[in-house]
């Protein structure tokens, strides 16, 4: 496991400068971001990503399963002297928030979610209709689609393509790296989990979207602040090649609107 997933506050940092570099300037291409703005990050965890859209003096609204994700949120929010509604929940559990945004954020969320067609068309509740919706996620061949980098025996962390490998052999893996039950469990969710670039393309059709902006990143933005790598866009050619795209796509981002 990484130490940025330890330190919590480490990560944070690093989510709100990936978030002000490149998220906002992303959305800002199709949409004015004022201070009049209100967003929504779901799965908004510790905060990070939300954290340069309060600085900027939107109204923010983050929601998270994760009881202490929230509070360390709050406290976060707190030492840095912004506001922000923090609130910790299902989002399936949440029928309205008493008022519309013009902005919901959802970065490295949906490749966990089981029903995403429930999700999508949850969020056309929640959005205006000239709002729109910022969606990234690892696709799931890529190396490290399976998110086994957050195991704890460091070379299980290190391994490529191991999430690819058949249920049973992958978990008889994890558990010869001595991985905690619960991880195991939690990868073996995440695989059951996946998403592809074609699959969220149809999903987004099927649930009234019309997509913006596509941008499938060989080197994901974040893995400047992460790893000190330059982001680096999918060739064209690559981009264009459906399922071999998915094994080269670490980020992919897109911008939705409602189709009205």
């Amino acid at each position: 496991m990484q130490e940025r997933h330890l330190n919590r506050k480490k990560y944070f940092e690093e989510l709100s400068i990936t978030s002000q570099k490149y998220y906002i300037p992303y959305l800002t291409q199709h949409f004015e971001l004022t201070p009049e703005c209100s967003i929504l990050e779901i799965g908004c965890g510790d905060g990070g990503n939300l954290l340069p859209f309060a600085q900027y003096g939107c109204k923010v609204t983050g929601i998270d399963i994760s009881i202490n994700r929230i509070k360390q949120a709050q406290d976060f929010f707190l030492e840095a002297g912004l506001k922000a509604q923090l609130i910790a929940s299902d989002i399936f559990k949440i029928d309205d928030f008493g008022k519309l945004f013009d902005i919901i954020v959802m970065h490295d969320v949906i490749e966990h979610i089981a029903d995403k067609e429930r999700l999508l068309k949850q969020l056309k509740i929640y959005v205006k209709d000239n709002g729109i919706i910022f969606i990234g996620f690892p696709a799931w061949q890529m190396p490290f689609g399976g998110h086994q980098q957050t195991c704890r025996n460091k070379i299980i962390s290190h391994l490529p393509f191991i999430h690819l490998l058949p249920n049973p052999i992958y978990k008889t893996l994890l558990k010869a790296g001595n991985e905690i039950p619960e991880k195991v469990e939690e990868l073996l969710d995440i695989k059951s989990c996946q998403i592809t670039v074609e699959h969220f393309r149809k999903l987004s059709k099927k649930t009234g979207y019309d997509i913006q902006k596509e941008t499938l990143y060989f080197i994901n933005p974040h893995y400047e602040v992460k790893f000190g790598l330059k982001p680096r866009k999918l060739s064209p050619i690559l981009s264009h090649i459906p399922y071999i795209r998915n094994y080269f796509t670490t980020s992919a981002f897109f911008l939705l609107k409602k189709h009205i």
